[in-house]
This record gives C-alpha cells, sequence and structure tokens, in this order.
C-alpha cells in the first residue's frame, strides 16, 4: 500500500514538473523579454545613475554626487513645478469631468451607443496631431476658443505665449482626450445593482443622495483605479507639452514654463548626454511617484468600497 502511494506521489510530482515546464516554454518569450528589455534597463539605470555617463567613455563612478546636483538644480526645482502643476490642477478635474460624462453617456435616452462612439474618437487621435489641432485652436488671433470669447465679450489670452496660460491650456486641451476614462466609469456605472436606486426612490432619496450614497460609493474602487493611472501618467507629462513648447521655438516654452520632469530629463538624456545625471532623475521621480502611490493607498480605506465590504 505505502508502495503505491509513494509510486502515485512521484506520478503526481512528475505531471507537475512536465505542466511547469510546459508553462515556462509558453511564457518564455515573455520571461526573456521581460529581463533584455525592462529588468536589465532598470538594473543599468541604476547603476548609470550612480556615474558619469556620456555613451561616449566609460561610466565613471560618482557614487551619490548626481543626486546631490539634483537639489543645487535650479531647473529640477522648476520643472519638479510645472510637473505638480499639471497633476494637482489638472487630473481631479478630469476625472470629475470624465464622470460627468459617463453619467450623461449612462442615461437612457435614443441614439445612446452614437453619443458614446462620438465621445470616444477623440481618444483614437495620436497626442501629436491632437497638440497640433489644439494649438490652432488655442491661436490668440485666429483661434476659435479666443473667437468664441470674444463674442460674448471676453478678452481671449495668448494661451501660448503667455507663461501664465500655458499649462492652463495644456489642462483645457487635457478635457478632449478622456474618452478612456469616461468608457472606464461607464462600465463601472453599468456594474451598480439597479435595485439599490429603486430602493433609494422609494425612501424618497434624491438624485443627488443616491450619487452620493450609491454610486460614488460603488463606483470607488474604478476611482482609486484611475487617478493612480493618471497619477503616474501627469508626472511623465512629455508630448503635448514638447509640442507646445517647441512651437514657441524653445525646449521649455515660455520662461521654462513648459519645463516638465520629462522633458527636462529627456534634455540632460539625449540632448546635453549626461546619461548619469538623467537616470538619477529618472530615480528620483521613481521615488515620488511611489510616494504619493502609497499615500493614496493608505488613505484609500477611507473612501473606497469593495462589495465584500461591510
Amino acid at each position: 500500500m505505502a508502495k503505491i502511494l509513494n509510486d502515485n506521489a512521484i506520478g503526481i510530482r512528475r505531471r507537475n514538473r512536465k505542466v511547469l515546464i510546459v508553462g515556462l516554454l509558453f511564457t518564455s518569450p515573455w520571461i526573456i523579454g521581460f529581463f533584455i528589455f525592462q529588468l536589465y534597463p532598470i538594473l543599468a539605470s541604476f547603476y548609470y545613475s550612480l556615474t558619469e555617463y556620456n555613451l561616449f567613455s566609460p561610466p565613471k563612478w560618482v557614487g551619490l554626487g548626481n543626486y546631490r546636483k539634483l537639489f543645487h538644480d535650479d531647473k529640477f526645482y522648476l520643472s519638479m513645478y510645472n510637473t505638480l502643476y499639471i497633476t494637482i490642477v489638472g487630473v481631479v478635474p478630469h476625472m470629475a469631468y470624465a464622470l460627468a460624462m459617463a453619467l450623461l453617456l449612462n442615461a437612457k435616452v435614443k441614439g445612446q451607443s452614437l453619443y458614446r462612439t462620438i465621445y470616444f474618437l477623440p481618444t483614437l487621435v495620436p497626442a501629436v496631431a491632437s497638440s497640433l489641432l489644439w494649438m490652432w485652436l488655442l491661436n490668440s488671433q485666429y483661434g476659435l476658443i479666443n473667437m468664441g470669447l470674444h463674442y460674448i465679450g471676453i478678452a481671449g489670452p495668448n494661451w501660448l505665449v503667455d507663461p501664465d496660460w500655458t499649462k492652463p491650456s495644456l489642462i483645457l486641451m487635457g478635457f478632449w482626450g478622456t474618452g478612456t476614462i469616461t468608457v472606464m466609469y461607464l462600465a463601472a456605472l453599468q456594474d451598480v445593482p439597479k435595485m439599490y436606486y429603486e430602493a433609494a426612490e422609494i425612501d424618497g432619496a434624491s438624485k443627488w443622495r443616491q450619487f452620493w450614497v450609491i454610486t460614488f460609493p460603488s463606483i470607488s474602487p474604478m476611482t482609486l483605479f484611475q487617478l493612480i493611472m493618471m497619477l503616474i501618467a501627469s508626472f511623465q507629462y512629455f508630448t503635448e507639452g514638447l509640442v507646445f513648447a517647441e512651437a514657441t521655438q524653445s525646449t521649455g516654452g515660455p520662461e521654462n514654463s513648459l519645463l516638465f520632469y520629462s522633458i527636462y530629463l529627456y534634455q540632460q538624456a539625449f540632448s546635453f548626454l549626461n546619461m548619469g545625471y538623467a537616470s538619477a532623475m529618472a530615480w528620483m521621480l521613481f521615488v515620488v511617484v511611489m510616494i504619493c502611490a502609497l499615500v493614496i493607498f493608505r488613505t484609500s480605506a477611507r473612501w473606497v468600497y469593495y462589495g465584500g465590504d461591510k
């Protein structure tokens, strides 16, 4: 009897080993790609952040010199300020707007599918193309936005030239590309049980009360996901800012008002070939984003509700 059990155990181990080998073979393209194209660059960038490296000469070890240099670099603080501005001022309004649009698109009206499609279409436009389009819309002399403001008696600002308006112009453009967020919110809204609203209506709850008591708690996990993803994306803000800045014949835009962190990192790496310094900037950005994400996760228990929670 013991011999039979032992043989069965050996057979199970062999089958498990075979399944493991087959699984590894199927996933080997991804595993190899991860080690070569992701893990190695990550580790290499950390090493280079501790060196002085310009691609043409061997790395020279400087220890924490690049990190100390960051805290004495005025443009480091300026680029971080510009990035934080886009993050703080832009993320929450964009999320609120996307949620409002999702609530409207969730209404049972004729042509609902058409409205959803039309609203999502701008998301399919490449970032460079949409930036060029909005540069025309925001032109202070013949742009449609300033023309519309002129008709209602408001003098439109110099969106692309005035340093005080360059970042708000990018935030304004960002509302046009919230289609993906809206669709994800729409999916979350459709998962909210209808019986909750029926019970609330019987109790006499207003639509506003239903939103705060039923809708928002039910979609709070999606809100948390969107907040984290948009936080990461805003700290890596690059394409739109670079296109707007280069239109003014300056990489940083008027008075460096468009010198975002990723753009400054790009400058250091590929314009000045300060690869070590750029790697240190990348790791500093990683630390900042990680801290912000951890803070959000720590505080999410107060406002995020899951289906299994009591």
